[in-house]
């Protein structure tokens, strides 16, 4: 790619409109789970205990420098739902 096309310039000015709506997305989901983590009274360990996820992982999550994948998401609902019905207790 020419480094003067006018995709790449106007890129540059302006930024990428799906790229920061997909970092507001992302940041949204951690400003989210951070807030049911604590009404729930959980850690961000309790939660990389319960995902089976390196603590740090979950501290680049919530700190939206890591993007979150459907599956991520999927998985933090899932244990987030079961300490929510009893099924897993907090330790």
């Amino acid at each position: 790619m020419e480094e003067n096309d006018f995709v790449s310039i106007w890129l540059e000015e302006s930024g990428n409109p799906a790229i920061e709506e997909l970092n507001k997305l992302n940041l949204d989901v951690a400003d989210k789970t951070a807030k049911i983590l604590a009404d729930k009274g959980l850690s961000e360990n309790d939660l990389s205990v319960s995902l089976d996820i390196n603590p740090d992982e979950i501290k680049r999550w919530l700190t939206g420098r890591h993007t979150f994948s459907m599956k991520t998401i999927n998985e933090i609902n899932g244990i987030l739902a079961d300490y929510s019905t009893g099924t897993i207790n907090k330790s």
